[in-house]
């Protein structure tokens, strides 16, 4: 007989969800290898999420839970190993405290403890599904062998193995809520308590929980063993509250290494605390002290040091580090939302501000395109939390819709599918400048401590969002400046095809100096000077703006080459300013089809004849402008044939760091020659197209083309 549908459907899924479930299991099996393996003790599995934009911790090995708490969820532009690995696709190794802050300081400051990491991406199948990450002890070697590498590789390909077959399935493995547990954690714990230290004495699970206290330890500690059991001990213990104690604890675990220290319970016995480590967990030998061996030898905690767990002041630090990296508004609000949101669960971000009696949208991320745009522009009069928010230095945090829709009935700018909200006041200078709104998409409960450091971040945030409106303020400025400067189209010429392209760096005031022009001199001559006045700043553009006056003044007297440098060369020094400038100035005879050149330090124009050969222009080069006042600029005859085009340029186009200036010219001129027949246009791209795809500029690019074609 044949199989209905809906059964073969409902067989189906249901070998597809124990596909997915062996696969958990299988994942598990080798996760729970590492230490015999590898000899790792900590470590943790991430997944990527359905959407592929963050990495999820789905399963922990050892104590990882705890301390990889800040990072359950991370945006694929955080600067932290595992996202390198998913990111690059290689094996990332980090041998050690030293080279952790100086290659990912973010983790050093919420980890600055001593041990080894290696995070290893997860692909199978031509698909990344994410990357394990895994923790040795401090002693482990900084450098990891060859023997170490292949290891960690076949280690990966196994559980990337495993992610693939489950997907094949049909059926994901996915991150759930809280990540699972890779071992066995049913283990009697004062057996492994006794497997550590045969005394009386307490034992402490990954989860940084008392599993165990012997009667003895309990006496030392003023309290019942049942009171103290399943409890933290800077929880249960007030005089162990502070910071320092915890610290010791958690260096202990992430170093795996003894670890000891001494604290006074009141009201006057000193204990001495002995931390042994392991990857099932710590066990903490306590003994009474001699208070006269503790003078000048005992780090006495500070009388009044803040409450704060590590995980909290983990995100003031983290946040404070990745703002002092934002220029822009737009800048922060990706800082926030990329970096902050997912630690804490939310979904998306709007930052607020109230100006000229209205609400205003700064930025927004993780919203439906449109949605918070419609209240742009919302007036301050009406009852809405977003106005309440940006007029009022008071955080409010809202769990449920229910607890928003008691205080605000009325239709608001949260109709946007979320379920909780918090609005964290921007104050900077005593000055209340908007709100910054983090929206969950469940219910989400808001402890006192997560109330206390998200405030303390929203300090963080109006101070890095006043900084970055001022810049923004300097930078449409600026940019207005430099775009008056520049020519808005160039004149059309007969017997000349002309393209330019304008490329400002990416850091720093994003605007600069470089500049071109092309200027009718009489019926059958031309001039084209391109330019780079040194710097990247409003001073830098308006020494430009002189300059190229300059030389339009001086060619429209018809001079040449030679004397148009030696002119401009002279009225910079006379300007008494400090800054430098190169150039290059020719004047072409329309004619006679041929060019005049003279430079002043300025990279060598490049010439793609008719012939199809690409090769540099080799003037004698000038000194660079304002330094000698009477230099000399020595000039040279160009031919220009029909079918020639010549290639001025500035050097961004060529000189970026860590690159060879000479093989970088010659990559421009092979592009040259491969390109060169091709219409100008699409020439100017292809040239421009090297710098243009660099993540960072560290200086401006201008290009000009000028092509010699019939009348």
């Amino acid at each position: 007989m044949g199989m209905s549908s809906h059964a073969s459907s409902r067989l189906g899924h249901e070998a597809a969800e124990a596909v997915a479930g062996r696969g958990l299991d299988a994942a598990a099996q080798i996760l729970r290898s590492a230490p015999e393996r590898l000899g790792a003790y900590i470590g943790g599995l991430y997944l990527l999420s359905e959407e592929r934009e963050l990495l999820e911790l789905a399963m922990t090995l050892g104590a990882a839970r705890q301390f990889s708490r800040p990072w359950q969820r991370i945006g694929l532009t955080a600067p932290i190993p595992v996202v390198e690995a998913a990111r690059s696709g290689r094996v990332v190794w980090v041998g050690g405290a030293e080279e952790m802050a100086r290659r990912y300081p973010r983790v050093a400051v919420a980890m600055p403890y001593a041990f080894c990491l290696a995070a290893v991406p997860l692909v199978a199948r031509g698909t990344t599904y994410g990357t394990v990450f895994l923790i040795w002890p401090a002693t482990h070697p900084t450098e990891l062998s060859p023997r170490e590498r292949e290891g960690l590789e076949e280690f990966g390909l196994d559980l990337a193995e495993v992610l693939a077959e489950a997907a094949g399935a049909g059926r994901p493995i996915r991150a759930g809520p809280r990540p699972a547990v890779a071992e066995d954690r049913s283990a009697d714990p004062l057996t492994a308590l006794a497997a550590r230290l045969p005394e009386g004495v307490c034992g402490i699970d990954l989860d940084g929980r008392l599993a165990a206290v012997t009667p003895t330890a309990a006496e030392l500690l003023g309290e019942p063993a049942e009171r103290l059991l399943g409890s933290r001990p800077w929880a249960a213990l007030p005089w162990l509250r502070d910071p320092v104690y915890e610290y010791h604890y958690r260096a202990a675990v992430v170093s795996g290494q003894t670890t000891s220290f001494v604290a006074l319970c009141p009201p006057d016995r000193w204990l001495s605390f002995q931390l042994f480590p392991d990857s099932s967990g710590v066990t903490v030998r306590i003994v009474a002290a001699d208070a006269a061996l503790l003078d000048g030898q005992t780090e006495k905690p500070a009388e009044h040091a803040v409450h704060t767990r590590p995980g909290a002041l983990y995100h003031l630090l983290h946040l404070a580090s990745a703002l002092t990296e934002a220029i822009t508004v737009q800048d922060v609000v990706t800082m926030v939302s990329e970096q902050i949101l997912p630690a804490f669960g939310g979904q998306a971000v709007a930052v607020l501000m109230a100006e000229g009696g209205r609400l205003r949208i700064a930025g927004h991320r993780g919203y439906p395109p449109g949605l918070v745009d419609q209240f742009d522009g919302t007036p301050l009069t009406e009852s809405t939390p977003g106005v309440q928010a940006s007029t009022n230095a008071v955080p409010a945090f809202f769990e449920t819709r229910a607890e928003l829709e008691r205080l605000y009935p009325e239709r608001h700018e949260t109709q946007d599918g979320m379920a909780a909200w918090a609005y964290l006041p921007l104050v900077t200078s005593r000055r209340l400048i908007g709100t910054c709104v983090l929206a969950f998409a469940e219910p989400h409960r808001f402890d006192v401590e997560e109330r206390a450091v998200l405030t303390s971040l929203g300090g963080l945030i109006a101070q890095a969002l006043d900084r970055a409106r001022l810049y923004d303020t300097k930078l449409v400025l600026a940019h207005g400046l430099q775009e008056s400067l520049l020519p808005h189209a160039l004149p059309v010429v007969p017997s000349l095809e002309i393209s330019a392209r304008y490329l400002p760096c990416t850091e720093g005031m994003d605007v600069g100096g470089d500049f071109y022009d092309l200027i009718r001199v009489g019926p059958d001559t031309v001039a084209v000077v391109i330019g780079d006045i040194q710097g990247h700043n409003v001073n830098a553009a308006a020494l430009m703006g002189q300059v190229r006056t300059a030389v339009r003044a001086f060619a429209a007297a018809d001079a040449d080459p030679s004397t148009v440098l030696a002119r401009t060369n002279r009225l910079l020094v006379d300007l008494d300013t400090a800054l430098l400038a190169s150039c290059t100035y020719l004047c072409i005879d329309l004619a006679r089809r041929e060019a005049r050149l003279a430079t002043a330090g300025h990279p060598v124009p490049l010439l793609y004849g008719p012939d199809g050969r690409a090769a540099a222009v080799e003037p004698v080069i000038g000194m660079v402008l304002n330094v000698d006042p009477a230099a000399e600029y020595p000039q040279i005859r160009v031919d220009l044939p029909i079918g020639s085009t010549l290639v001025l340029y500035t050097d961004g186009l060529v000189d970026t760091p860590g690159a060879d200036l000479d093989q970088a010219l010659a990559d421009l001129t092979a592009t040259l020659a491969r390109h060169g027949g091709e219409p100008l246009d699409r020439l100017a791209d292809a040239l421009i197209g090297q710098a243009g795809h660099a993540e960072y500029r560290t200086d401006d690019v201008a290009l000009l083309l000028v092509r010699s074609v019939p009348r």
